[in-house]
């Protein structure tokens, strides 16, 4: 029998003991349970988060949703000969004392592990590293639920993606696969093959001898406990920045240009790693405190709850780490705490057409408005969820619109189609792919266009400086943006097939005409719709208002905007005045928060 908890104090299962509660909670032990779980009313209508042993979270107020955690335990040795041994354990055993499990049975490839908090499936959802070693690197597999099919499933390792601080659990499988148990690959030795990084290194040399696995993991504990604050007396999420991954070109031309002490480390091919700590204690934060969060002085990586600090507290200290980062080195710091909140904030950056309002030579008493809002650039949106930023069109104007909304990083790029005031600032998005590849989600017949376009962008020998982007191309099903959930939901602009995009209950819908019963199924219980509505005359591939009207009426959002406008809609106050109850006209720099 499943238990639901309501309204469920979250405080004391996580690390930074600041104050959260879930709306609902539940428990499993099995495979059964899970299924029961994912057949409930509870689960098929809530958001859902998994949590393990809640060392690399923080909520950000109350979660509206469905909180799952697993009671999965166990350890066993189950194949043995003199060269290897495969070692499994349940998600929810304690990952710091099953790698001493493993230790004092002469086990050896997690010792440079030790002492990190967290359970055993955090070890492969977050990809935990310490002293050379990540636990991807002996992960031999991963048993999981997948909630999508409520079968187990085996991954391989390949096929969890592990990468720097993660994996597949923490991007486009997100919130399908729930770890029940991680299989390891360890080495029957009580001497330790890794120990020439840093500190440990140093200790070898001191020793005089290989380092048995036992004294790898008495010492990594007593350099962690003299770096890092103990959980049980200070709140924390351990690390709380990664350690930023940069293009080589990038660091030796601007980074070294505004600091040449800039330390780096070689990261791959063209790729470089910085230390987030030296940079965050370069920017002046060594000790710096806001409201009740307070950067750890011993290791300025390390956020902490200094004085009964607030989700609130946390957030603003990491923004102003990020923007004087910034500033000072031109590097964007990112968080390795993942960061959980059922808050959705929508900033319309451009909500005109393909011309513009003011257009150019025109007037009209529109374009010849000095209110504000009756200025309108191409559309596009910005959403912030999940703790990330997601970028819907990228038009002629996305320069000007990022410089006015602040705007520092982009987690996913989401393309409607390919016409030019919806993709003509693609090269405005080079500041962007500094730390990587930029992330763009689009069709297909999209994705040929802006080859063709941008073909120096996709050059097997690319220019040092241009943007770089990873191209996906997306289908009707839904899809994933570090756990993020998007339906695509496919309409007409005209004849053209094209784009729009639910995430959550918010959906972004530009150039449309027409929509089909089965696509306009996806926009029921919306708390929130973005569409177009060019002007108040009809359009042969635009809704004009009285029919963007009559979508709303149909599928019933509690909120709506209209956006796409022509000079020919009216002025704003005017539009403002006459539309119904719960619709609105959209403007730039109008802010949407959904929750």
């Amino acid at each position: 029998m499943i238990t639901f908890e309501h309204n469920k104090d979250l405080t004391s299962l996580t690390t930074f003991a600041i104050p959260a509660r879930a709306r609902l909670y539940a428990e499993y032990a099995d495979v059964k349970d899970l299924i029961r779980i994912t057949r409930s009313d509870e689960y098929n209508s809530n958001n859902v988060f998994h949590i393990g042993g809640g060392s690399n979270l923080l909520f950000d107020g109350e979660y509206d949703g469905l909180i799952l955690k697993s009671k999965i335990k166990g350890r066993q040795i189950y194949l043995k000969d003199d060269k290897t041994v495969y070692v499994i354990a349940g998600a929810s055993e304690n990952w710091s004392d099953f790698v001493d499990w493993c230790v004092e049975n002469g086990l050896g490839g997690l010792e440079n592990l030790a002492g990190i908090p967290g359970e055993v499936g955090a070890s492969a959802v977050q990809n935990v590293g310490a002293y050379g070693v990540e636990a991807g690197d002996r992960i031999f597999s991963v048993e999981c639920f997948d909630s999508f099919t409520r079968k187990v499933v085996t991954l391989k390792p390949n096929e969890c993606k592990f990468g720097y601080r993660t994996s597949v659990f923490k991007t486009e499988a997100k919130g399908r696969y729930y770890v029940l148990r991680v299989s390891y690959l360890l080495t029957p030795s009580d001497e330790s093959s890794e120990y020439g990084y840093g500190p440990l290194k140093s200790f070898a040399e001191k020793l005089g001898r290989v380092p048995t696995i036992g004294e790898i993991a008495d010492e990594v504990k007593r350099i962690r406990d003299s770096k890092l604050p103990n959980p049980a007396e200070i709140g924390s999420a351990g690390s709380f920045f990664k350690n930023p991954v940069i293009n080589e070109y990038y660091f030796n031309e601007e980074v070294l240009r505004r600091n040449p002490d800039v330390p780096s480390y070689k990261a791959g091919e063209n790729l470089v790693k910085v230390p987030a700590g030296w940079l965050i204690e370069q920017a002046g934060f060594k000790g710096k405190v806001v409201g009740g969060a307070q950067v750890y002085p011993k290791q300025c990586l390390v956020l902490v709850n200094k004085n009964n600090a607030s989700a609130e507290d946390v957030l603003n200290l990491s923004n102003e780490i990020i923007k004087t980062v910034n500033e000072k080195f031109g590097i964007m710091l990112e968080p390795e705490v993942n960061i959980i909140s059922t808050k959705m904030k929508i900033t319309i950056l451009g909500s005109g057409t393909s011309k513009g309002v003011p257009e150019i030579a025109c007037g009209c008493r529109v374009c010849r408005s000095h209110d504000m809002h009756d200025k309108r650039l191409r559309a596009s949106a910005l959403v912030e969820v999940d703790g990330q930023n997601l970028l819907i069109d990228v038009t002629p104007d996305f320069r000007q619109q990022a410089l006015r909304c602040d705007l520092h990083h982009l987690d996913g790029v989401l393309i409607t189609h390919s016409h030019y005031d919806h993709v003509g600032g693609f090269d405005d998005l080079r500041p962007f792919c500094f730390n990587g590849p930029v992330t763009v989600y689009l069709r297909h017949d999209v994705n040929e266009d802006l080859h063709r376009r941008l073909d120096y962008c996709f050059k097997s020998h690319l220019y040092p400086g241009v943007p770089v982007f990873d191209m996906k191309e997306i289908s009707r099903s839904p899809f994933y943006i570090n756990g993020t959930r998007i339906l695509p939901i496919e309409v007409r602009h005209g004849k053209l097939p094209i784009v729009g995009y639910r995430i959550g209950d918010f959906a972004y819908l530009t150039d449309v005409k027409t929509i089909s019963d089965e696509e306009k199924s996806k926009l029921f219980g919306l708390k929130g719709l973005v569409i177009n509505a060019l002007r108040r005359r009809e359009h042969f591939a635009h809704l004009s208002l009285s029919e963007a009207l009559a979508l709303i009426d149909e599928v019933k959002p509690e909120r709506a905007w209209l956006t796409h406008f022509s000079h020919e809609m009216g002025l704003h106050s005017e539009v403002e005045s006459m539309l119904p109850e719960n619709v609105y006209p959209c403007y730039d720099g109008l802010e949407i928060e959904i929750k």
